[in-house]
């Protein structure tokens, strides 16, 4: 194969997350603006958390500061353990569950996001990385620089994306946002 053929063919081969996983957003977390986050859905089920590309932390000219999982004084997702086949010890989460805080920079001033769970599920992983190299989060959101990895209920694995947006749906939001407001 000359250089040439082999450049298009890897323009073209779709990425390992377009290729294994579903992309599911939720939009506006908890009414905030373009608080969106995205869950990347495995085929055996488990569900990688990420921010999506509009969440403001991700938004040119921001420095990530520091990211938190101490949720509050008695919950770090640090702290979580699970251990077996049937991950026991894992905390449980519920849909709007903060997972972690993430204190950023924009225009000198600290800002202070959490990003969420949006699924329920139990927690399997936080990504611990990202705590020593921050802006894996900027850098590489949907890879290196996801937030958790969380498993559904398995009787609630199908109905898990019953509040997500598909790419194509979270699509039009972003495109109706980008839209002037008529007065």
């Amino acid at each position: 194969m000359d250089c040439e053929t082999q450049k298009d063919a890897e323009l073209e081969a779709p990425s390992i997350i377009d290729r294994y996983y579903t992309r599911w957003y939720r939009t506006d977390l908890k009414g905030q603006l373009c608080e969106d986050h995205c869950i990347l859905q495995h085929s055996n089920r488990l569900c990688v958390v990420t921010l999506a590309e509009t969440h403001p932390v991700l938004q040119n000219g921001r420095t990530i500061k520091s990211i938190d999982y101490q949720i509050s004084n008695g919950c770090s997702r640090l702290n979580n353990k699970v251990s077996g086949k049937s991950k026991r010890g894992g905390q449980f989460l519920t849909d709007f569950a903060p997972l972690c805080r993430i204190t950023f920079i924009f225009y000198c001033f600290c800002n202070l996001k959490a990003a969420f769970s949006c699924i329920r599920g139990r927690l399997l992983e936080v990504n611990e990385n990202i705590l020593e190299r921050p802006n894996l989060l900027l850098e590489k959101p949907s890879t290196e620089g996801y937030i958790a990895v969380i498993l559904p209920k398995f009787e609630e694995s199908k109905s898990v994306t019953e509040n997500l947006l598909s790419r194509k749906e979270f699509e039009i939001v972003v495109s109706k946002r980008d839209q002037p407001q008529a007065s």
